[in-house]
């Protein structure tokens, strides 16, 4: 399972209901003692000399460390830098993107709340899902199935026609690990874009997210065969004339593909950009791995812990990632 963190109370240190929300959060003081409480559990530490609980209050919302007279706020280096929406909205946001089991388009957060324009939206859940990816989170173990698929999605930029009237169905490869559990069930899952279904593409995915040591089963494809050489048990399923159906003898994979088709096309329609997916089939892995949790206000909780140790990024950083945009269409969000 994933890395012990202590485990928070429902109703002390996070709201449990959209009415305890509101009553939580309803100054932005209080969004920012609430931030505050989840960066620095143990007291202010200053991100530049590392220097604890010895803070001065410029203001408000401004904070000087003594030792080395930095300032700062409790947005500073987080997904909410420099920011011009109220925290409050983005709280609200997060509330909302946790609460809905299968997820929420950007236009429709656009329109819960109200927002000015839908890239502020789109900006704000790609920060989002920049948070769902912990650092050093554990890797796989036990038994792990490994396996690629394609998933179709909307091409928007290359429409099917010149008119640019109808999009284009893309087609893109994705290659998943999943942990079966004994004697039935899933456990945690990863997913990944690649190019090629070659060993440079797959032999990558599985050192990073599988544990040396587990056993894994794949199908017959030549990619996996080094699987062996490197420290784990390689279980190969020849599929072509076992008589076994590959749902059967793969399951899990299988399973997990036919989930993540039907969440790109049900909650975003298929019209996910293939330079943006990793951050969609990030925020599938966060979904799917806490799917038993009882309680959405712990989702709500996980995601905004994150969401104040994670990097800033802003609009330019996403659409020039892999597309080469240019950045002079940053938005604060």
């Amino acid at each position: 399972m994933e890395t012990q963190m202590l485990t928070p109370t429902p109703g002390r240190d996070y709201p449990r209901t959209w009415n305890e929300f509101l009553d939580w959060f309803a100054t932005e003081e209080a969004c920012q003692a609430f931030l505050e409480k989840l960066r620095w559990p143990q007291g202010f530490v200053c991100p530049r000399c590392g220097n604890a609980g010895d803070v001065y209050r410029a203001s408000r919302t401004r904070l000087m460390c003594r030792s080395c007279q930095y300032q700062g706020t409790v947005t500073s280096g987080t997904i909410f830098d420099k920011t011009r929406t109220p925290l409050r909205v983005w709280l609200a946001a997060a509330w909302y993107l946790t609460n809905q089991k299968q997820g929420v388009s950007a236009l429709g957060l656009q329109r819960v709340l109200g927002l000015g324009s839908y890239q502020t939206a789109w900006t704000m859940l790609h920060r989002f899902r920049r948070a769902m990816v912990r650092p050093g989170r554990d890797k796989l173990k036990g038994l792990v199935e490994v396996d690629e698929t394609y998933l179709s999605i909307t091409d928007r930029k290359n429409p099917a026609t010149p008119a640019g009237r109808k999009s284009s169905t893309t087609k893109v490869l994705m290659v998943m690990a999943v942990e079966i559990v004994e004697p039935k069930g899933f456990g945690r899952i990863r997913l990944r874009r690649i190019d090629r279904d070659a060993a440079t593409h797959v032999i990558p995915f599985v050192q990073e997210v599988v544990e040396p040591g587990a056993q894994v089963r794949t199908d017959g494809s030549a990619a996996y065969r080094a699987l062996g050489e490197l420290g784990y048990t390689h279980q190969r399923t020849v599929m072509l004339g076992s008589g076994v159906p590959a749902h059967v003898s793969m399951a899990g994979v299988h399973r997990v593909a036919s989930l993540v088709q039907r969440w790109v096309l049900g909650t975003h329609h298929g019209s996910v950009q293939p330079d943006h997916l990793d951050a969609y089939l990030d925020e599938f892995v966060f979904r799917f791995n806490r799917r038993t949790s009882s309680s959405r206000g712990m989702l709500f909780y996980r995601l905004l812990q994150q969401a104040v140790v994670t990097p800033p990024v802003t609009y330019g950083d996403v659409v020039s990632k892999n597309t080469g945009e240019s950045q002079s269409d940053t938005i604060a969000g």
